[in-house]
């Protein structure tokens, strides 16, 4: 019996993906709910489960095919054999693009392999061979990570061969090492980050106000209760609980930067939803932490630390990025000094967090070394103005400088 196997519902208003990879290909046999294929939306990648146990039979569709919702993807023989299955009949897959360093087993393997866009591409730019590379990801599966660590591995061992040198006849050519070049489609993803953002900039007044904070507080108080605070909580007391809980002070105080411009209104939220920006394989996304406001330190970070695990996993889900009220990013855990991040629309700010780093300041007309950090407030003058954004981000500094703010409400 063929059972077809179709595009699933993607969430609100998302009617098309992407056929980003199939995980499975004509003959092989799958479980009930067992990925087969993952599509990539505008936001995130989905997986479409297998309905019924079987044998992939006939692929309707090629990577990197265009589909709505409810076009039919592919065909299970339910209780077939891998030998009935005729992949004659399969659309061939669009070839990945290949990079000249690459040696000729790689596209096979890779073929073979289950791997996302972002570790496919990775393969072939560093020519690893990913059968040899054990996957740390989600039921053994090769991560980009994985590929980086194995291709810097692959510069730091000895060449294992030399290159054939060109025929006697053929003139001297110019080096070409280091100089190929490699052509990726765009995923839908990140299409849609260049179009929001690029939206962000042309719809909003952006604006960008600094200040900068003495992060000596709450490093000790994190060394002080670290241990304990994971001891209790199972999960680490990290910055972004200390930011979250700020934030929530400064839009209580300044409900502005907690509104959106929807048509000719403004609306104003009496709860905050804070979108954490978080880096996964295919792009920057921004899961939504709900009703920060009534959550403790420890509720904070457990969520935060679900959303980092199922974004590295590439789980995350509509439901998981709709709505948000506010945004906070942290480009400090990549090293960065200071940036002028951009608002996430319909939003009408975003705070930026930095690297913390020893820097001379006076205290009490001394010269001392403190821990401190640059943090930025982007936001839409269009609906927020310059002395209520300065108010918000001074807030937020005092807050963080002065943790016990954070527990009697100032």
């Amino acid at each position: 019996m063929s059972i077809e196997v179709k595009v699933p519902t993607l969430g609100e208003s998302v009617s098309e993906a992407t056929v980003g990879q199939w995980l499975k290909k004509p003959g092989d046999t799958v479980a009930v709910d067992e990925p087969i294929a993952s599509l990539e939306t505008d936001k995130v990648a989905v997986e479409v489960p297998a309905p019924a146990a079987g044998v992939i039979g006939q692929l309707m569709v090629a990577e990197g095919d265009t589909v709505s919702v409810g076009a039919l993807l592919a065909v299970i023989e339910e209780g077939g054999s891998a030998a009935a299955v005729a992949p004659a009949a399969t659309p061939a897959p669009a070839p990945a693009p290949a990079a000249a360093s690459a040696p000729a087993a790689t596209t096979a393997d890779a073929d073979a392999a289950v791997l996302s866009p972002a570790v496919r591409r990775a393969v072939l730019e560093h020519g690893i061979d990913p059968s040899t590379v054990k996957g740390t990801g989600k039921d053994g599966r090769l991560t980009k990570e994985d590929v980086l660590s194995a291709a810097q591995a692959k510069q730091a061992a000895p060449a294992a061969a030399v290159s054939a040198p060109a025929p006697a006849a053929a003139p001297a050519a110019a080096p070409t090492a280091g100089r190929n070049e490699e052509r990726v489609k765009m995923t839908r993803l990140r299409q849609t980050i260049a179009k929001r953002l690029k939206s962000a900039q042309e719809t909003a007044a952006l604006l960008t106000t600094f200040n900068d904070v003495d992060m000596g507080a709450v490093m000790e108080a994190r060394a002080k209760y670290k241990d304990v605070f994971e001891k209790k909580h199972g999960v680490k007391l990290g910055l972004m609980s200390f930011f979250a809980k700020a934030s929530v002070l400064a839009l209580k105080d300044i409900p502005s930067v907690n509104a959106q411009i929807q048509g000719e209104e403004i609306v104003y939220f009496d709860y905050v939803d804070i979108s954490v920006a978080v880096s996964a394989p295919n792009g920057l996304v921004v899961p939504v932490v709900r009703d920060v406001d009534k959550m403790s330190f420890a509720d904070i970070e457990k969520a935060i630390a679900d959303y980092g695990k199922k974004a590295r996993d590439g789980a995350l889900t509509m439901a998981d990025m709709a709505g948000g009220t506010f945004t906070i990013s942290n480009g400090g855990v990549f090293g960065g000094l200071m940036s002028t991040p951009i608002i996430n629309p319909p939003q009408s700010a975003v705070l930026g967090l930095h690297r913390i780093e020893d820097r001379p300041v006076v205290r009490n007309g001394q010269i001392v070394i403190r821990p401190m950090m640059y943090i930025a407030l982007t936001y839409d003058h269009r609906i927020i103005d310059g002395r209520e954004a300065v108010t918000a981000l001074k807030t937020i500094k005092e807050a963080i400088e002065d943790p016990t703010r954070l527990l009697i409400d100032l």
